[in-house]
């Protein structure tokens, strides 16, 4: 699955301590995301698919349990359960 960034979503980050601040204007809090997570929404752009992002995660971060593309898609689940990402079309 190819992902993007939700068009109703507003974004504020801070590229010293690699953080982003995340909002639905439906929404009434805000999504703090850092680390892998802020890593993680770097890299959608709405081209590169979850097996992509997962490639990128693991040339960055060590992954020494192999746990690293459950959480992944767990995690994007989330953002997704959260409109804060939806799906921009299917590989191929």
């Amino acid at each position: 699955m190819i992902y993007r960034r939700g068009t109703l979503v507003a974004e504020v980050r801070t590229e010293s301590t690699n953080r982003v601040a995340l909002l639905h204007l439906d929404a009434t809090q805000p999504v703090v995301l850092d680390g892998t997570a802020a890593a993680i929404w770097q890299l959608i752009d709405g081209r590169r698919d979850q097996a992509d992002v997962i490639a990128e995660l693991e040339a960055t971060f060590e992954d020494a349990a192999g746990q690293l593309a459950h959480q992944v898609e767990n995690f994007l689940a989330s953002l997704e359960a959260q409109r804060l990402i939806e799906a921009a079309g299917i590989p191929g």
